[in-house]
């Protein structure tokens, strides 16, 4: 399955910059069969809905990921490494 995504340039800037995260690792998690997904209630709008989640890059870290879809295209917000709390969440659910 092919995805596309659409960066936004300052986002690109501030998850390599801050996070250490390049596009093509951010972009890998979404490959991770075992992706887990939640709605961001708290950070989406009437028109706009947003989506946390959680998933092993294709360097094996785990990552957090907020992201929207825009025109069919996957647009991150930000990708960074997974706290403890949300690794813990992301390997029980990979458990069940």
């Amino acid at each position: 399955m092919t995805l596309e995504f659409d960066w936004d340039q300052w986002n690109i800037q501030k998850n390599e910059s801050k996070h250490g995260i390049s596009t093509l690792e951010a972009e890998s998690l979404f490959y991770d069969e075992n992706l887990i997904l939640f709605p961001d209630i708290r950070h989406s709008t009437p028109k706009e809905t947003r989506y946390i989640a959680y998933a092993t890059s294709y360097t094996q870290r785990v990552l957090m990921c907020a992201f929207t879809i825009r025109k069919k295209n996957i647009r991150i917000i930000s990708v960074r490494a997974a706290s403890k709390k949300e690794r813990n969440i992301y390997e029980e659910e990979k458990r069940t």
